[in-house]
């Protein structure tokens, strides 16, 4: 299982870009196979990679039917073959040791 931070966004499209970034939400809310958060400058997918970069592709294209006619994308994955680990696990371990150092 692979877990992929991905930011995509448009060129030259002013400011905001926020109804861009939502138009490639839509597509992951869509689908079932994929798990996705949202924060504030990635979005973190989980599952097999093919199927995560089927979504990707989804997405850029979705960006550009939302009148983009340049897109940046930004993949950063994590495709552990050792064992399975969730993206919340990663959380944890960090907040692990976090707290052994506070003790």
């Amino acid at each position: 299982m692979a877990i992929v931070a991905v930011s995509i966004a448009p060129s030259g499209e002013g400011a905001s870009l926020s109804r861009h970034v939502a138009a490639a939400h839509r597509v992951l809310e869509r689908q079932d196979r994929v798990r996705w958060k949202l924060d504030s400058m990635f979005t973190t997918l989980e599952g097999d990679v093919d199927e995560i970069f089927a979504l990707i592709r989804q997405m850029q294209e979705a960006v550009f039917a939302e009148g983009a006619v340049r897109v940046g994308t930004v993949i950063k994955m994590d495709d552990r073959r050792d064992k399975d680990v969730r993206m919340e696990d990663k959380v944890r371990a960090v907040e692990a040791v976090l707290a052994r150092d506070d003790t």
